[in-house]
């Protein structure tokens, strides 16, 4: 609609506003006519009447010069709304992210086959008697590889496709004599992450991951290739600057390895290896940022055999799963004209780099608007931590079901309105970062910034979530994580403890999870509590909106120790269930018959009183005012405390005063009293003698009663 220009006199500014006006009054009396002499008659033909009404509309778009106005009919009387932007979502013909411009990035393409193992693969078992090498350095052994840190900046500045301008430089040594058969390193590609490797022995090799970017913490992930290697040798890899101290490596967790040759010759992807794997302290220290502060390192070392000589293989910390993957899956979605009739493809925002970040609305379409007012609606996000790539394979399972044609996702569309960012943090992922993005910081600590441009992802997702709660009852709120330091499936949610008629309401889904897929799935495991170092994530940040249900779904990065599955690794067709069993799930707790709720309510506060009893010594009867928060540890995630704050371009630019920096308040340390400690002491000493990994009784019992939903087949009573 044409829009006066405001240097122009009055007069002339209300004379496109008049004529729209005429227009559309003149198209809604001729209308109104037109339906009056169809009802006069009757004998009109439902073609007739179609085409009458794309006249009215060609005529209305005509008289106001614009194709923005799209006119429906909803009951017989004329609606107008406005038209979707076109191409809002344009894929190009090959991935093409945006790289910090100081990266250097191979020209290669890496692609992966999925493919799953036959049967699950078990955990390495130790058997006491695994080395502990000591890093060696360079001064004892050959750098073989080794690459810029890729920050001649302290702080990102730009980016491009593709990365650097210049020629790519050669990251292996030149006096390497190929009939050596040392190892060939590459990690300039895409999530890949390997700084240095040096060669200590003649098949040995000590390997130091690259921090995230401007940053001088957070090693864990790693993703890198190797060629011209002899099969049938047994190689060593030792990690030799990890900073956390402990580790699912001590619990039985091995590498990944993907070979080229067994994926062409045999269709065998990703799978697990590593003999004498240990992973310990070792006596190397790394300093933090801008203090002298030093921080203890640790190694992780294995051995191996490769299948095949001079074949071309990588090696991962968990399946990878990139920004390209991403859209190369959105592509073939959105190009499915079944799929694309009740779900839309935006783009949210864009990152730090100018990568898109993606948000999918999901729901039936063709409803009256009274109808799809009432829908309630569903927040779910993932990779807000790049290295936490199973967060990525679940996101994909739950699209997959509920882009599917089965009879329960049909039932979830027609209920529901889903909003879905896949990816939060598409800088992190193409970088190879294991938690931060470029702003150098943890974005999940970051959800109450007032900083929209420093950190636009979540920004942008809690700008959406408060707009949606202004339209529609959104019921839960979840992201998907990884987990380096548990097994299983777990949920970290919000105690409500203000109303007691929600008393345990918002552990109820993650119960019902847990019956759901009791091979995977531990509630013993989720923990309630809010923690005040915590109040920049997602999970508190929605909370604190008003979604009562507000969550964070972890998926270990080793596997499970529960039921049939117990001791083998997830692979990812299993991360891909979780997907599924939580839209399983969603559809058992808003149930319109409350037996399912009240059973577990009951189930819960049975489980609150025993768990009281066994801890505490005594019985809380029908003490109300009893929180089973107030025996849980804390969320005990990654420590990001040291990535709060500021973005990193901003504090290392000391002349300039930003209007937020004064209302960021350095955090102090705070002695407990003797009462505090007191109070702890014994929850540490019973939490230390208990066993690491034990189910819970009730969980076996109970799931006899509760059978399993069959997939694709809603379950219309579900037994208690």
């Amino acid at each position: 609609m044409p829009v006066g220009d405001s240097s122009q006199s009055p007069a002339h500014a209300e004379k496109p506003s008049t004529k729209a006006v005429s227009a559309i009054r003149n198209w809604w009396n001729t209308h109104q006519l037109d339906k009056l002499d169809a009802n006069d008659s009757n004998t009109e033909e439902d073609k007739e009447e179609l085409a009458r009404r794309r006249q009215l509309s060609l005529n209305l778009s005509q008289t106001l010069r614009t194709r923005q106005l799209l006119i429906g009919f909803e009951g017989g009387r004329p609606t107008l709304s406005l038209r979707a932007p076109l191409n809002l979502v344009n894929f190009p013909s090959a991935s093409q992210p945006r790289w910090p411009i100081e990266c250097e990035v191979i020209s290669d393409v890496i692609h992966h086959i999925e493919w799953d193992p036959p049967e699950p693969e078990p955990f390495y078992q130790p058997t006491g008697r695994e080395r502990t090498p000591m890093p060696a350095g360079k001064e004892r052994g050959k750098v073989v590889y080794c690459i810029d840190h890729a920050t001649t900046h302290p702080y990102f500045t730009c980016s491009r496709v593709g990365g650097s301008r210049g020629p790519i430089k050669s990251a292996t040594c030149h006096d390497i004599n190929r009939t050596e058969f040392t190892l060939e390193f590459e990690s300039r590609f895409e999530s890949g992450n390997l700084q240095k490797a040096v060669q200590v022995g003649v098949y040995e090799y000590e390997l130091t991951l690259r921090t995230d970017l401007y940053t001088r913490k957070h090693t864990q992930w790693f993703y890198f290739r190797v060629r011209n290697m002899t099969a049938g040798v047994t190689y060593r890899f030792t990690i030799v600057n990890l900073m956390k101290s402990s580790s699912l490596y001590s619990l039985g967790m091995r590498p990944l390895l993907y070979s080229e040759r067994a994926a062409v010759e045999k269709g065998i992807g990703w799978q697990r290896t590593g003999s004498n794997i240990r992973y310990y302290r070792n006596c190397n220290q790394n300093t933090k940022d801008n203090n002298s502060d030093t921080i203890v390192l640790y190694s992780l070392t294995w051995t191996l055999q490769f299948p095949y000589d001079s074949d071309t293989c990588y090696l991962a910390h968990c399946y990878p799963y990139t920004y390209s993957h991403l859209q190369r899956y959105l592509k073939r979605i959105s190009s499915n004209p079944a799929v694309a009739s009740y779900c839309k493809l935006r783009v949210l925002c864009h990152s730090l780099a100018g990568n898109a970040v993606y948000v999918l609305t999901i729901t039936s379409r063709g409803l009256g608007r009274v109808e799809d007012r009432f829908k309630k609606a569903v927040v779910v996000t993932a990779r807000v931590h790049p290295g936490e790539t199973n967060g990525s394979w679940m996101m994909e399972g739950l699209l997959d079901f509920l882009l599917g044609d089965s009879e329960d996702a049909q039932l979830l569309r027609d209920f529901f309105v889903f909003k879905v960012v896949p990816m939060l943090n598409p800088d992190g992922v193409v970088v190879g970062n294991y938690r931060c993005s470029l702003a150098a910081r943890d974005l999940n600590r970051n959800y109450k910034t007032l900083l929209r441009d420093s950190f636009p992802s979540v920004w942008h997702t809690q700008n959406m979530v408060e707009r949606l709660m202004a339209e529609k009852d959104v019921v839960l709120y979840c992201d998907f994580h990884g987990h380096n330091r548990k097994n299983n499936v777990f949920m970290y949610g919000c105690n409500n403890r203000g109303d007691s008629s929600l008393k345990l309401h918002e552990r109820v889904f993650p119960f019902m999870m847990s019956k759901n897929t009791s091979n995977k799935f531990s509630f013993k495991s989720c923990k309630f509590r809010v923690q005040k170092s915590k109040e920049g994530t997602g999970r508190i940040a929605m909370w604190r909106l008003g979604i009562r249900n507000s969550y964070t779904m972890e998926a270990s990065f080793g596997g499970s120790t529960l039921g049939d599955r117990r001791g083998t690794h997830f692979i990812t067709r299993d991360l891909k269930s979780l997907g599924f069993y939580f839209c399983d799930t969603l559809l058992d707790y808003c149930d319109p018959d409350p037996a399912k709720t009240t059973y577990c309510l009951t189930e819960l506060a049975a489980l609150l009183r025993k768990e009281a009893r066994e801890r505490l010594g005594k019985d809380l009867g029908t003490d109300c005012n009893f929180s089973m928060s107030d025996l849980e540890t804390s969320t005990s995630g990654s420590n990001s405390s040291d990535s709060d704050g500021l973005p990193v371009h901003l504090l290392n630019q000391p002349h300039t005063v930003h209007p937020e920096q004064s209302s960021v308040k350095k955090k102090k340390k705070r002695l407990r009293t003797h009462k505090e400690r007191n109070r702890l002491r014994p929850d540490r000493v019973k939490s230390n003698s208990q066993p690491k990994e034990s189910n819970l009784p009730h969980e076996t019992t109970v799931k006899e009663s509760v059978p399993e939903r069959p997939v694709g087949r809603h379950r219309r009573k579900w037994q208690v």
